[in-house]
């Protein structure tokens, strides 16, 4: 995620929450920073019930925005790939595919990887959404998003990530895409979310990464070499929809048997009760 100031005599400017600032009335601090900094004045203290309130509203206004938009993946990358690069074209396919396919495709709404999946989405007639952060500079939401929310907290934007995916797709990007990729691995091997689909585009990326993990990472005791099994690796986009959809429906099965088993084990209950 780049931090150079867009072109421009102000560069595009800076979003905080819905108002757009340029030139001197940018502030030198996110949200996020201002709600993390340990050493504010006492007054910082009384402060802190508004920002509860505007995180609320942030989850408000996001479910209200996603509530009703059907399934959906999300997809992260790099901000900084150029539409020139061969992993844009494969952002556009993975895009298209993932509206074939039957799903809705969240990014995080900026330049690069994201800009291309919200393309290929667009361009497939699917549901683009685009879930925006505020930044040191503005990172405006692509010309290719249908639906877009614009978060001033990285915690309330993670959540809408997860709370409306059905699976995860990975290309090659940085901090971010790291920061987005461990989430998910996180929450998914420590059962706080269902055992999404979690799939990386890129082998040649991607296995330094993964053979750290398997030859530092395991050994150490620090994961269990299981782990490892949440993550697919491939190179072709019609592949990785194709494993989110398998998994997807794997998922759609067990729920479907689990709902069948309560409501059997509850009918048999009741008629354990009535011969009594």
């Amino acid at each position: 995620m780049s931090t150079e100031q867009p072109p421009g005599p102000h560069g595009n400017g800076y979003r905080k929450g819905p108002v757009l600032l340029r030139g001197g009335q940018v502030p030198r601090t996110t949200s996020d920073q201002r709600l993390l900094a340990s050493g504010n004045e006492p007054d910082w203290v009384h402060g802190d019930p508004w920002r509860v309130m505007r995180i609320q509203s942030e989850f408000v206004e996001g479910f209200g925005a996603l509530a009703e938009v059907g399934p959906a993946v999300s997809v992260f990358g790099s901000a900084r790939t150029k539409p020139d690069e061969p992993e844009y074209a494969l952002a556009v396919a993975v895009g298209a595919a993932l509206v074939q396919a039957g799903y809705a495709v969240i990014t995080g709404g900026g330049p690069g990887i994201m800009e291309a999946t919200n393309r290929g989405a667009s361009e497939a007639g699917g549901l683009s959404i685009g879930l925006g952060i505020e930044l040191p500079f503005e990172q405006r939401m692509n010309d290719w998003v249908d639906l877009g929310v614009n978060f001033r907290y990285f915690f309330a934007r993670k959540t809408c990530f997860v709370k409306y995916s059905q699976g995860f797709v990975v290309l090659p990007g940085g901090f971010g895409t790291l920061d987005e990729l461990f989430e998910s691995l996180t929450l998914v091997q420590t059962h706080k979310v269902t055992g999404f689909p979690i799939v990386l585009i890129g082998k040649e990326y991607w296995k330094g990464l993964l053979g750290w993990m398997r030859s530092t990472v395991v050994p150490r005791g620090n994961i269990n070499a299981p782990d490892l099994d949440l993550i697919q690796l491939v190179d072709d986009p019609a592949e990785a929809v194709h494993l989110v959809c398998e998994r997807d429906a794997e998922l759609r099965a067990e729920e479907e048997a689990a709902v069948a088993a309560n409501a059997a084990a509850e009918q048999e209950a009741e008629r354990a009760s009535n011969r009594r």
